[in-house]
């Protein structure tokens, strides 16, 4: 290496649409010094992993940066947690799609002189921009075309933020104003996925899909950028699954209260209207015929947190059956009084789990109801997986995370049971509950993927849906089921009344 020899970042990302799907990759390579922008590569991939999108754009950003100045070093920053530790010689690579892809990075330069990163998704918004552009340009037919790029978008927004920060902190502290650490304040994002640290309140890894920017994900809240769908948060372990860092359930109450971006019908209305109406109303005339009667309506409520749940632990219908902490039982306190000022929960039912049942007996003596216990709305069997984070069951069980994460069909080790599995048996318990309390509201009270199940059956929406909504502790969702068959999302993640 000569005494000139450059330094360069390359920042890159992948995404598939559907695991696999169509996908796309972004790279960016960067003067370390200055922080210019000097290439920008992405491309369309056609049907691909996700993985391999994201090797493919590891692959291309040292390409380039090599183009630049062979002699050059770079240090690489991706919000891959199973690329850079592959590539950081920490994890094994096992998967034949992904050697090959891995050996070729690692020739572009010596041995040395590439170094790895991992940096939150929020970190790496510009290769982000980059891929679902090219994914986008797929869709229409079309590979990207640097013309086209609007990833320095949200590089010029980052530095008229933290410019912006700057100035601020110069008014309030004067001479004395020093600059805060990056996210201080700030809660970590967790919502890493493949082994990042296990995602937030119900953690998904991130292996399945990403949505396009301003996709309106069903369900959900519109994804800013490439949705992260693969990401576990970590309910306490619950078979959650997460768009990222922001909580997309309370991005989607705010659009419903204003209106804004609304695509699920009633949605505009303000949560505590929105799920009064849900037992008392029918759809609008338009909607359906007039004569539908009114629905069966299942307000379903997470249960309150339990000592697994700030621990991001697995914790199915298989482990250890934890029951409420402290803080959930206040949580449970809390919703049960929210509830009793809506004044329109005619029943209650819940899955037999502790957790569940202890939820549904706080809120149960406050509104004066007996609980009626559901088999079928117990949580997913997590087999061996219970009770472990998502990067103990990377480093003991890879394949079959692996194969778990690109496949509903997948069970976990030791014969749990499968997301697929579980959405056969929460529709029969959806069949037998709404023939049951056809035209009154029931509380259902529930677990992460029971509760997602439901609401992605309700859409009609994909099982990689799953991968894309936050369901907090102690929150409330709604769903109506009319006469037709037919249903109507009244409210999701409703947590207004834990603040």
């Amino acid at each position: 290496m000569t005494g000139s020899a450059r330094e360069f970042v390359v920042e890159a990302d992948g995404g598939s649409r559907g695991n696999p799907g169509p996908a796309g990759y972004g790279a960016v390579v960067l003067d370390a010094a200055t922080g210019e922008t000097l290439v920008e590569a992405a491309e369309y991939l056609g049907v691909v992993t996700n993985n391999v999108a994201e090797y493919r754009g590891l692959l291309a950003g040292l390409r380039a940066a090599g183009e630049l100045d062979p002699d050059a070093t770079v240090h690489v920053r991706m919000d891959s947690k199973l690329v850079v530790e592959q590539m950081s010689g920490r994890w094994k690579i096992k998967h034949p799609d992904m050697k090959p892809l891995a050996a070729e990075a690692a020739r572009v330069f010596p041995p040395g002189r590439v170094t790895y990163e991992w940096i939150p998704r929020a970190d790496n918004k510009h290769a982000d921009r980059l891929a679902n552009e090219a994914m986008d340009a797929g869709a229409r037919g079309e590979q990207w075309s640097p013309s086209t790029s609007t990833a320095e978008l949200d590089a010029r927004a980052a530095d008229r933020a933290a410019s912006d920060g700057r100035t601020a902190g110069s008014r309030q502290g004067g001479d004395r104003a020093t600059a805060a650490p990056a996210g201080a304040g700030e809660a970590p994002d967790v919502a890493a996925a493949g082994g990042d640290a296990p995602p937030t309140v119900e953690h998904l890894p991130r292996t399945t899909t990403r949505t396009g920017a301003g996709s309106t994900v069903p369900g959900g809240a519109a994804a800013g950028g490439a949705s992260r769908g693969g990401r576990r948060e970590g309910d306490g372990g619950e078979a959650a699954v997460s768009g990222g860092g922001a909580i997309a359930g309370e991005r989607f109450l705010r659009a419903a209260r204003t209106g804004a971006g609304s695509t699920v019908p009633g949605a505009a209305e303000a949560p505590a209207a929105a799920d009064v109406r849900a037992a008392k109303v029918v759809a609008s005339p338009g909607w359906g015929p007039p004569d539908m009667g009114s629905p069966a309506t299942f307000v379903l409520l997470r249960h309150g947190e339990t000592p697994l749940t700030p621990q991001k632990r697995f914790s199915g219908s298989g482990g250890s059956d934890p029951s409420l902490s402290p803080v959930g039982r206040e949580q449970a306190e809390r919703v049960a009084e929210s509830l009793a000022r809506r004044g329109t929960i005619e029943a209650i039912v819940a899955s037999p789990l502790a957790r569940t049942r202890e939820t549904a007996g706080i809120v149960a003596a406050r509104l004066g109801l007996a609980v009626t216990v559901e088999e079928g709305l117990r949580e997913t069997d997590f087999g061996a997986w219970e009770g472990l984070t998502f990067g103990e069951v990377r480093d003991r069980h890879p394949a079959d995370l692996d194969a778990w994460l690109a496949s509903p069909d997948a069970e976990p080790t030791g014969g749990g049971e499968s997301f697929a599995a579980t959405a056969t048996r929460i529709a029969a318990t959806r069949d037998k509950l709404v023939a049951a309390y056809a035209g009154r509201t029931v509380l259902l009270v529930s677990h992460v993927t029971p509760i997602k199940t439901f609401l992605r059956l309700a859409l009609g929406a994909p099982p990689e849906s799953l991968f894309r909504m936050e369901l907090s502790a102690a929150s409330l969702s709604a769903v109506a089921y009319y006469a037709d068959g037919g249903a109507s999302v009244r409210l999701f993640n409703e947590t207004s009344h834990l603040r």
